[in-house]
């Protein structure tokens, strides 16, 4: 059956859906008429965003204000949506950081893991059982271009995003006769729009501007390949040169190159 056609009852879940690609995977689902969780930490810029997106397309938004690296926040979330109807889990939630892991707060580090696997593995698994019960369903996984090589300086991500990426691609043909879809979402670097002098960051200044990604662009095209069940999506040119880089070049070679400019981004 696959993707579900929204319903009154239904509830599409979106982690991290105070910025970047996970707002914009909440317009586009509520767009398509789906009603919506939204989890984040900001719970402020959740209720804005959820009463835009009430008034615009008149779904049933909810805000969950939950920061993911909080265990015992996650467990909380798990069980109700284990008793919810979900129809769609897009798991977008993550934080990176760069530099030497020796000079990173530990204690950071060791939320990150917890934010960017450790939530991501629970969620799927409160939702998933459903899913295959009903024969229908779909996770969005947001993985990363950076999780398919080592990066020094960006270690503790990079190898969270391998988990990601592998969790996914195993994932789905486990799934895809059952009727659920599974997509993950490779990125490279995306925004809304360039950010004012101001307020740019460290990234901002070391990405060429050709380089980034629309989150719009990028909502609407893994949504579409979700639709599909189609394996990955990736999206921008770095991140397709990060794919093939990646998988054919030798790692002692990538990995210098690769972490002296991530290096930048921590500086």
């Amino acid at each position: 059956m696959g993707i579900p056609q929204p319903s009154t009852q239904a509830r599409a879940v979106v982690t991290g859906a105070s910025s970047g690609i996970g707002m914009a995977l909440s317009r586009e689902l509520a767009a398509r008429g789906h009603g919506l969780i939204l989890v984040a930490r900001r719970g402020d810029i959740l209720e804005e965003l959820a009463t835009e997106l009430r008034e615009h397309y008149r779904v049933p938004v909810e805000v969950r204000a939950i920061d993911l690296s909080d265990a015992t926040a996650v467990t909380v979330l798990c069980g109700e949506l284990e008793g919810r109807e979900i129809s769609i889990l897009a798991n977008n939630a993550g934080v990176a950081t760069f530099g030497p892991l020796v000079d990173l707060d530990p204690g950071y580090e060791r939320a990150q893991v917890r934010l960017n696997v450790n939530a991501v593995h629970d969620l799927t698994l409160a939702v998933l059982g459903q899913m295959v019960k009903r024969g229908s369903g779909g996770i969005l996984m947001v993985g990363s271009a950076a999780g398919n090589m080592p990066i020094p300086n960006n270690a503790t991500y990079a190898a969270s995003k391998a988990f990601v990426n592998t969790f996914s691609e195993s994932l789905r043909p486990e799934v895809s006769g059952l009727g659920v879809h599974v997509t993950l979402l490779a990125p490279g670097p995306v925004r809304a729009q360039p950010p004012a002098a101001a307020e740019s960051s460290s990234v901002d200044a070391n990405v060429p501007d050709f380089l980034w990604h629309d989150t719009a662009k990028v909502a609407k095209m893994s949504l579409d390949a979700l639709d599909r069940n189609k394996m990955r999506v990736v999206p921008g040119v770095l991140s397709k040169a990060m794919s093939v880089a990646g998988g054919y070049t030798p790692r002692k070679l990538t990995a210098p190159i690769v972490g002296a400019f991530y290096r930048k981004l921590g500086d």
